[in-house]
C-alpha cells in the first residue's frame, strides 16, 4: 500500500514548481489583501468583537496544519476547572454533517457521533466527560448558547485566532517548534492563516515538540520580532493511554514496548504521532500517512490489515482521532492497538497557569 500525502502540503514545507509557485503566490496577495482590509476594518471600530459576561479562552494557531491545538483545549479546560470555573467547548465542527449550532455533549453525556460533530470535538466530548461541547461556525452564539443552557462560567474556543467577532480574554497560539512556518507564505502560497506581525494579539505562544525554548529557535525568532512581550512555552505529546480496540482491552504503556506494528494515520502532523511512538519503545516496522481528517473505508482496513501480515507485525496501531474515525468499520483481524495522547507544558508552565488566573478569575 502506498503512503498517501497531500502535495499541496509538501509544497507549503519545501516549495512549489516555479510556475505553480508564480500562481499560488498572486492569489496569495489577493488573500492579504482582505486580511489588511479586515484588519483595517477592526481597527477603526467598522467591524467589532462582542464580549460575553465570562472568561474566554482562545487556543489556535497561525498555520494550517496540526500543532496541538485539540490536546491544548483539553488542558485548557482542566485548568480553569482546576480554578473553580464550569468551562464549555466551542467549536466549528470542522468536517461534520450537520449545520447550524448544535449540542455536541452536555454535562451527562455524548449526543452527537463523530460524522454529526466533527471529528475533534467528538474526540473532545470523550476526553473530557461532563464538559458541555458545542458546535457552530457562528462562535458568538454558540458560546451564548453554552450559558444559557448549561450556566457555564467559561468558554475555551477551539481553533480560533482567526475569529475575530468574540472577544478573548486569553489568547494562546500553538506552533509546532521544527519549520513552524513552513515556506514563509499566505495561503494558498503557503500554510500561513495570517502574517506572522498577527502573533501580537497572542497572550501565550505555545511551541510543541520540544522541550527547550533554544530548540523552539524559528519560533522564539518571530515571536520577538513581533511580540516581544508575549511569553514563549514548550509542550511535548506524551502517551495518555492505550487500549486494544478488538477487544477494547486496555495495554500499559510498559506492555507496548519492543512491539512490532504497521502504524497508520490521518492527522495533520503524523511524524509527531511517529515520534511518540518511538519514543515509547514501539518498533514501527511501516508508518502509512492519509490525509487529515480522513474517514476510512472497510477497503482500506482490510489493505491495512493485509500489509501488516506481509510485514509479519504483531499489529497495527493509530491514534486515537482515527479510531473515531473509523470505530464503526469491521476491524482487522490483527490486533489494532489505539493510543491517546496528552499535552503536557514543559517550560513555562508557571506561566500558563498565572496567564489563566489572571485572565479568568473565579472570584
Amino acid at each position: 500500500m502506498k503512503a498517501r500525502g497531500s502535495r499541496l502540503v509538501r509544497g507549503w514545507e519545501n516549495g512549489f514548481p516555479a510556475a505553480q509557485g508564480r500562481l499560488l503566490g498572486a492569489a496569495g496577495k489577493g488573500y492579504s489583501g482582505l486580511l489588511g482590509a479586515r484588519e483595517w476594518l477592526y481597527k477603526r471600530g467598522v467591524l467589532k468583537s462582542r464580549a460575553l459576561p465570562v472568561p474566554v479562552v482562545s487556543v489556535g494557531n497561525l498555520t494550517v496544519g496540526g500543532t496541538g491545538k485539540t490536546p491544548a483545549v483539553e488542558v485548557a479546560v482542566q485548568t480553569l476547572a482546576a480554578l473553580g470555573h464550569r468551562p464549555a467547548v466551542v467549536s466549528r465542527g470542522y468536517g461534520r454533517g450537520t449545520g447550524g449550532i448544535r449540542v455536541v455533549a452536555d454535562a451527562a453525556s455524548i449526543r452527537l457521533d463523530a460524522e454529526e460533530a466533527g471529528d475533534e470535538p467528538f474526540l473532545l466530548a470523550r476526553r473530557l466527560p461532563g464538559v458541555p461541547v458545542v458546535v457552530g461556525s457562528n462562535r458568538y452564539d454558540s458560546a451564548r448558547l453554552a450559558l444559557d443552557r448549561f450556566g457555564v462560567t467559561a468558554i475555551v474556543l477551539d481553533d480560533a485566532f482567526q475569529h475575530r467577532t468574540l472577544k478573548k480574554d486569553l489568547e494562546i497560539v500553538m506552533a509546532r517548534a521544527e519549520n513552524p512556518w513552513g515556506n514563509g507564505k499566505l495561503l494558498p502560497a503557503g500554510p500561513l492563516r495570517e502574517p506572522l506581525a498577527a502573533l501580537r494579539r497572542a497572550d501565550l505562544v505555545v511551541a510543541t515538540g520540544v522541550e527547550r525554548r533554544e530548540d523552539a529557535a524559528e519560533v522564539v525568532s518571530a515571536v520577538t520580532a513581533y511580540a516581544p512581550e508575549v511569553p514563549v512555552l514548550t509542550a511535548v505529546s506524551a502517551p495518555a493511554e492505550c487500549w486494544e480496540a478488538n477487544r477494547m482491552r486496555l495495554v500499559s504503556l510498559a506492555e507496548l514496548a519492543g512491539k512490532r506494528v504497521l502504524a497508520f494515520a490521518g492527522i495533520a502532523a503524523p511524524r509527531a504521532f511517529e515520534e511518540t511512538l518511538r519514543a515509547a519503545g514501539v518498533t514501527v516496522q511501516q508508518f502509512l500517512q492519509f490525509a487529515d481528517h480522513h474517514w476510512y473505508t472497510p477497503a482500506e482496513i482490510a489493505t491495512l490489515d493485509a500489509r501488516a501480515g506481509d510485514l509479519g507485525v504483531e499489529g497495527l496501531m493509530t491514534t486515537e482521532k482515527d479510531w473515531v474515525r473509523l470505530r464503526k468499520l469491521p476491524l482487522p483481524g490483527r490486533l489494532l492497538y489505539v493510543l491517546a495522547i496528552r499535552l503536557v507544558l514543559v517550560a513555562g508552565e508557571d506561566l500558563w497557569q498565572s496567564a489563566f488566573k489572571r485572565a479568568c478569575p473565579t472570584g
